[in-house]
């Protein structure tokens, strides 16, 4: 009996030492030779168990040499030892210091190498491998628009919260961006001939990977998800244009970067022709382009911009840069992604889609700094006139009618919320699949409330990781328990197409005549059709982006 009361007394002891100190207790990291090894059509990789979920960093998923489309990698002998992040991509502001900020307080990006050769690499979270088990699987496609980012960008894009709540398989990958993954050298011929989209064509080729590898990590590769934020939503929205990518995954999830349109293929050629002259390089000369400077790339490209934007050659609405983004080639992309309608391929790719209301209020704190009423009718009279600011001022009441702060009248989004609204129609109105729509209004109160529920705000939430996200979202309970709601919801979207949980109101598919669209705040609920005259009416103005 003594034994046993001293036990209890150490636990009890050990117990308030570890409350007091503010730690919580975590299972053991297991790692060694024969420890998560799992064999892939290259080789054998070596991950390790993070309290009971095997990890897996840094897996070669394809190769390429400079502007050339991806390949298989190379075999490889023995065990290759993939417990820690590859590098990314090839980006200009990887080390750059940005300096305090709000922002970057919020988000406290990473800062990680880069290598243009070792970068095609992913990462899988799973909580069992070589057991036989088909568990769905999770693709999460980085944002950065196309020209900037990485799998491990945030440091709450780690996999583990989801793959152990959920069951799920999450994997995450890197690809080629900005001046080496897109643009369009097609036209130099010969070799070239398929250098056009070639961060896109990465992203397929790391989904064949999921495929023809994921069962042995416990994965089900004919249930499979993507899921992209921002950039990584236009690439979402573009796989399902694209021929190669049909079959490779089964549903799709599309947050803050519903894209409709592409750059046309003739801004595509245009920017490409400019790009290689930069470089004084012809289809006579393109072993010139193996021997070029990262940095000297990069500066053909803004040389190549200045070109076309001084003979005023136009990109068109729905692009992140000019030249920097995907295009129509016709071969590894065959149409718009949801212009003039999806493509008969992806019919039953079940979505979920939507966008935060305060986008891009962290570039401009203006908008969410409190104002008076007179004050911000001034801001709409200048913008938009002063025959419609009582326009302006019904229609934002009618659309957000539990709205008491003035200056809330200039910082909400229709940029990103109109392309959803255009994407959820087309692929409801093609009667494949089911749409569901989200409007996430949640607003932290970090720095005086200054990011609002800016872009990525929804990130830490849908991957159950507010822990690691405290500086962007205060780490209250309010934000755990909707990260528990909303984590649920895309657990459930990845296991059956369908997002609904007991733990938020029933949600039907989106479709135009009744706008069902959820609500993500502490108080979820369901409107319908709330923005419609709202949007409708601010699209007659020049541009999308409010103030």
């Amino acid at each position: 009996m003594k034994k046993i009361k001293a036990l209890f007394t150490g636990i009890l002891c050990f117990s308030v030492v570890m409350f007091a100190s503010g730690q919580t207790q975590k299972g053991p990291i297991e790692a060694g030779e024969n420890i998560a090894v799992v064999t892939t059509k290259y080789g054998k990789v070596r991950g390790y168990i993070d309290d009971g979920i095997f990890a897996f960093k840094g897996i070669p998923y394809a190769q390429a040499e400079r502007f050339m489309p991806p390949k298989a990698p190379d075999n490889w002998e023995g065990t290759k030892l993939c417990q820690i992040f590859g590098p990314q991509a090839m980006q200009p502001t990887a080390q750059d210091w940005e300096g305090q900020g709000e922002f970057n307080f919020g988000f406290l990006f990473n800062r990680e190498p880069m290598d243009e050769q070792e970068s095609f690499v992913l990462n899988v979270w799973s909580k069992g491998i070589n057991d036989g088990k088909k568990r769905p699987v999770w693709v999460w496609i980085h944002g950065g628009g196309y020209f900037a980012g990485s799998a491990n960008q945030l440091p709450f894009f780690d996999g583990r919260p989801l793959a152990e709540k959920g069951d799920i398989v999450v994997v995450s990958i890197n690809h080629r961006l900005n001046a080496l993954g897109y643009v369009d050298l097609s036209f130099l011929g010969d070799k070239y001939s398929d250098s056009v989209n070639l961060g896109m064509q990465d992203i397929v080729a790391a989904l064949e990977w999921v495929r023809d590898n994921i069962s042995n990590f416990g994965g089900d590769p004919n249930t499979v998800t993507i899921n992209g934020q921002s950039g990584g939503g236009g690439k979402v929205s573009t796989l399902m244009a694209m021929p190669s990518a049909a079959g490779l995954f089964k549903r799709a999830i599309v947050q803050s970067g519903s894209t409709v349109k592409l750059q046309p293929q003739e801004n595509a050629t245009a920017f490409g022709k400019a790009y290689a002259a930069a470089l004084a390089v012809t289809p006579n000369n393109t072993e010139k382009l193996d021997n070029f400077s990262y940095e000297e790339l990069l500066e053909a490209g803004s040389i190549a911009t200045r070109v076309l934007k001084s003979t005023e050659q136009k990109s068109s609405g729905q692009n992140f840069r000019i030249g920097y983004s995907p295009t129509v080639d016709g071969k590894f992309i065959v149409q718009n992604p949801f212009d003039p309608e999806p493509a008969p391929f992806s019919k039953d790719v079940a979505m979920l889609m939507g966008s935060d209301l305060n986008e891009f209020t962290y570039f401009n704190r203006n908008l969410i700094t409190k104002k008076t009423l007179s004050e911000v009718r001034d801001i709409i009279a200048e913008r938009f006139g002063k025959e419609n600011v009582d326009k302006y001022i019904e229609l934002y009441r009618k659309a957000y009618p539990n709205s008491t702060e003035p200056h809330e009248m200039l910082g909400f989004d229709i940029f990103f919320r109109s392309g959803v609204l255009k994407q959820a129609a087309a692929k409801s109105k093609q009667g494949g699949a089911p749409a569901y729509m989200y409007l996430f209004t949640w607003k932290s109160p970090v720095n005086d409330g200054s990011l609002g529920a800016c872009h990525g705000m929804e990130l830490p939430f849908m991957f159950n990781n507010i822990e690691m996200a405290r500086t962007m979202t205060g780490g209250t309970k309010e934000a755990y328990i909707l990260a528990d709601k909303i984590s649920s919801a895309w657990i459930n979207f990845v296991k059956t197409g369908n997002p609904n949980t007991e733990k938020l109101p029933k949600w039907a598919p989106y479709n135009s005549d009744d706008g069902d669209t959820m609500i993500f705040d502490n108080n979820c609920e369901i409107i319908y059709n709330h923005d419609k005259e709202l949007i409708e009416f601010l699209s007659t103005f020049p541009s999308t982006r409010l103030f």
